[in-house]
């Protein structure tokens, strides 16, 4: 069993307060506040270990990946499995931003790499405008249609034909088109009840390495990313964007570390000169680029006194246990909020 760290604030301890009978809410569901911390699972059913890992005080979200679909009937009786533990239930999201990165695939729409909208929009900006928005909308139906509340995306890298992390990823290397084209598939994940996550701030487009496998080091200055890079970012935060993931790059130029690690890129920029007040995500807090804080707890520590609201711990499930039995963050008196933004509607 994975000891329960202490309740931050008022937050009850596992197996506390139970949710009442009305509402629709089942007498069954444990009453506790989301967490700070976003996990995996291990399969396509909950374990006992995934349960018990889920009702923890500091969990408040679970990621799913393509190990956790088998097809369209399960994916629904898994998520159904983990919004029945607690009342307000997990937040579940998923990376499926089309091309390389779709989870789930059989019994969904192919969703084609976002480099074709780009590459629509050279010829035709309003067609493909209305076709972000289109894809937009299926990507967030089908989510909702199988219980994920909102999916990692849109991508607000520029490609710059250098990163072969984000490659086609990238809506294009053109700022003003990558802001246009995520604004509107951000309409269309909206119109069909999910929120938006613009990824990775301020840019990953540019550096060669790979966050997954090491530390990439971005030289550019301030103004060369204000510029280019963060044009999309600014264009969707005054957009109302509801969350933003930071990427594990260091751009020296701003700051010694890494972004996610970064009071500089997250309070100074992200939310004082853009007035940003959506949630922030760290991204995975086992990737080689996040490795530069120490251990996973110390990881977590310098991701949530950056500026981040959550922190994603997706596939290492030692290092999961470790986190929740050892880490003690600080009150988030807005997480809450900040939170049931993201909530699928």
């Amino acid at each position: 069993m994975i000891a329960a760290g202490p309740p931050q604030g008022d937050r009850p301890p596992v197996g506390g307060g139970r949710a009442a009978p009305s509402g629709g809410v089942s007498s069954s569901k444990i009453a506790l506040p989301r967490g700070p911390v976003v996990l995996g699972v291990e399969g396509c059913a909950l374990t006992v270990r995934d349960r018990e890992r889920l009702q923890h005080p500091l969990v408040g979200g679970v990621i799913l990946f393509a190990r956790n679909f088998r097809d369209c009937a399960t994916l629904a009786a898994l998520t159904l499995e983990i919004r029945d533990l607690r009342s307000p239930a997990l937040l579940v999201c998923v990376d499926h931003e089309g091309g390389r990165v779709q989870r789930f695939r059989d019994g969904f729409t192919a969703i084609a790499p976002m480099r074709e909208l780009g590459s629509l929009w050279e010829r035709d900006a309003a067609a493909a405008a209305a076709e972000a928005r289109r894809l937009g909308a299926v990507v967030g139906r089908e989510l909702r249609a199988h219980g994920v509340d909102f999916s990692f995306t849109p991508v607000l890298d520029l490609d710059f034909g250098s990163s072969t992390v984000i490659g086609d990823r990238a809506f294009s290397g053109n700022p003003d088109a990558v802001a246009q084209l995520a604004s509107a598939l951000r309409a269309g994940l909206n119109a069909a009840g999910c929120a938006a996550v613009g990824k990775h701030f301020p840019g990953h487009g540019f550096v060669v390495a790979d966050s997954h496998l090491e530390v990439p080091v971005d030289e550019r200055s301030y103004a060369e990313l204000a510029a280019r890079d963060l044009v999309p970012f600014a264009a969707l935060v005054k957009a109302g964007l509801e969350a933003v993931m930071p990427a594990h790059v260091v751009y020296p130029a701003v700051d010694a570390v890494p972004a996610g690690y970064s009071r500089v890129w997250l309070q100074e920029i992200l939310r004082g000169r853009l007035v940003f007040d959506g949630l922030i995500f760290s991204d995975d807090l086992g990737m080689a680029g996040a490795c530069t804080a120490g251990d996973i707890v110390a990881r977590a520590d310098a991701a949530l006194i950056a500026g981040c609201d959550m922190v994603l711990s997706c596939n290492d499930f030692p290092a999961v246990d470790d986190l929740l039995s050892r880490w003690r963050p600080v009150a988030q008196p807005d997480l809450a909020r900040r939170a049931a933004r993201m909530e699928g509607r």
